[in-house]
């Protein structure tokens, strides 16, 4: 699949000038407060060549971000499979994860509705679910924006009993 592009930004596959920002915006502890922990730079470059494999081989997956008037990356956003059990399981997720700098410009918003459409259309999904801690009412209030219905309230099984993140919620839109 090519490029996707809206009014302001360009989701597109990863370049080798992405490692260097995606790293930073990875070990921001604020980027990251919903997430156990920051990232080390092997786990984002990691996730870059990841990405970057599933984009060419499916045609989709968790695609970089950048502003088209400056060429800035900003983050990414895109559709995944989520790797742990639960019930709600088998699915394709819908994520973004965004440079601190890019908040509260619509920019989550506005790229999640793009890749809502290639979901439902060129990658033939007929549900896209996301999910985050139930403290991440920012994520949520995007998920709400595109559309997406909170439907379930779940204790994610990769953290342990009492961390704070644990207390996650579901949300579901259908072609």
């Amino acid at each position: 699949m090519s490029d996707l592009t809206t009014d302001r930004l360009l989701l597109r596959q990863w370049r080798d000038s992405d490692r260097e920002p995606f790293a930073a915006l990875n070990a921001d502890p604020e980027v990251m407060r919903y997430f156990p922990s920051v990232r080390p730079r092997e786990e984002s470059d990691a996730l870059i060549d990841r990405e970057t494999a599933l984009i060419a081989d499916r045609g989709w997956g968790l695609w970089a971000m950048e502003v088209r008037e400056t060429g800035q990356f900003i983050g990414f956003t895109g559709l995944a499979v989520p790797t742990f059990e639960a019930d709600f399981l088998p699915g394709v997720e819908i994520g973004w994860r965004l440079a601190k700098g890019a908040w509260g410009n619509g920019y989550a918003t506005e790229a999640a509705s793009a890749v809502l459409d290639i979901g439902f259309g060129p990658a033939g999904l007929s549900e896209i679910i996301s999910f985050t801690a139930a403290t991440n009412v920012p994520s949520q209030r995007v998920m709400q924006r595109i559309g997406m219905i909170h439907s379930a309230d779940f204790y994610h099984p990769r953290l342990p009993d009492g961390h704070p993140l644990r207390p996650h919620v579901l949300y579901r839109i259908s072609r």
